[in-house]
């Protein structure tokens, strides 16, 4: 039998195989921006973040022979003549840019070493020969501390734990031991439970909030539900910046709320409730502000469960509330968990609200993230707390994708 042809008498094989190719390259074309925009803003950021969780070279190229005799050093008493020698000269040496970073990765590990490198550096100027020792003690006495030694033990690795040591109130000791840090600085695992709790709670008010208004929603005729759908998403159309300044006003003690109260006779005038700056204002405000993530989910997972279903199950003889239980409820499980994932992914990483309402006892962890982010520069321990919250989400994501499966989630 001959081969079949095409009619510019290409073989068909080949000519489908080439359609085939054709239509690969022209789809590989067209995800191509997308796949490099998610690698660009998504991939790469996070990447970085992960290695700079655990990176420590940059303190190690300034002082790598210091550390290489630090590693020697047996710390029952001060280092030798040859270890201060070294430092000496490795910070005489180092550029004002490089001892900078430096200096500022040593504070890290023990308040005050900045400041020595920084007055120290300007001092060894008057420093021609040795021993150095003694007179780098006599420009500062500091030099003869022994913890101010035992803390650069943390920094001799070019690669650490000690950032997420330091996100969950451990460090290491001077010989690389994981101990608790003083309980003047064991701030990390409290706030790691406010988070967690808040955005739990959170995730709860706005599921017992936006059930029944999703209910409403998908059972109205819909001239009526398309109005009341405009009031869900009205905050989506509003600064996220009024709406938090808003609850400020509402909520303060010289409020609205508190006025109305009373003005009821509900309260007296001097026993008007604190509910700004603490954790109850976060909790009402975060609520209302991430209620809409949640009633999207479930009405869009309402709306395709046929009401006959719930007629059905009365006709035959179920109580209301039973037959919502056992008939309508389950089938909502898609929007309740799609919706619970949403919010509490946005909950626990928020940080406007929280730092505008929270005060000193409603701040979450996105405000330790932020601030030493802009103020201490500790980029690693920034590094280390998005890490475990990325760790979170991955584990929260799995849990969802065991109970209710990835493929059947319903965002609306």
């Amino acid at each position: 039998m001959s081969e079949i042809l095409t009619t510019d008498g290409i073989p068909l094989k080949v000519s489908l195989k080439r359609a085939e190719r054709i239509n690969k390259i022209r789809a590989l074309v067209l995800v191509l921006p997308l796949t490099l925009f998610i690698i660009i803003t998504f991939v790469i950021p996070i990447l970085s973040m992960l290695l700079r969780s655990v990176d420590d070279k940059q303190i190690n190229t300034v002082f790598p022979k210091t550390f290489k005799i630090y590693e020697q050093w047996d710390q029952k008493e001060l280092p030798s003549e040859e270890m201060y020698a070294t430092l000496f000269n490795e910070v005489m040496t180092a550029d004002k840019r490089q001892i900078g970073k430096a200096s500022t990765r040593m504070n890290y590990s023990k308040s005050g070493w900045k400041s020595l490198i920084k007055k120290s550096k300007r001092k060894f100027k008057k420093i021609k020969e040795g021993p150095y020792k003694e007179k780098m003690i006599a420009i500062d006495k500091r030099w003869a501390n022994m913890e101010f030694w035992q803390a650069m033990g943390q920094m001799v690795n070019p690669y650490t734990a000690g950032y997420y040591l330091n996100a969950v109130d451990l460090k290491y000791d001077a010989k690389r031991k994981i101990v608790q840090q003083p309980k003047k600085r064991r701030i990390y695992n409290h706030t790691w439970i406010k988070t967690f709790k808040v955005s739990i709670l959170v995730t709860l008010f706005c599921l017992i909030l936006g059930y029944p208004i999703a209910h409403l929603l998908a059972t109205l005729p819909l001239k009526y539900s398309n109005l009341l759908m405009i009031f869900v998403l009205l905050p989506f159309w509003t600064s996220l910046l009024v709406r938090t300044v808003s609850w400020i006003i509402i909520l303060m003690k010289k409020g609205v709320f508190n006025s109305i109260l009373v003005w009821a006779g509900i309260i007296a005038d001097e026993n008007r409730m604190q509910l700004i700056y603490n954790e109850t204002g976060t909790l009402i405000a975060m609520t209302q502000i991430l209620l809409p993530f949640m009633v999207l989910p479930l009405y869009s997972v309402m709306k395709t469960i046929p009401p006959s279903y719930m007629r059905a199950a009365l006709n035959l003889g179920a109580q209301p509330m039973h037959a919502f239980y056992r008939i309508y409820m389950p089938q909502t499980v898609p929007g309740i968990s799609a919706g619970g994932l949403l919010v509490f992914v946005l909950a626990i990483g928020y940080f406007i609200t929280p730092e505008l309402v929270g005060g000193s006892d409603g701040l979450l962890i996105g405000h330790f993230i932020a601030f030493h982010l802009k103020t201490t520069l500790n980029w690693g321990l920034c590094a280390a707390l998005g890490a475990i919250l990325l760790a979170v989400m991955l584990v929260l994501y799995w849990v969802y994708n065991k109970v209710v499966g990835i493929e059947n989630i319903k965002l609306g």
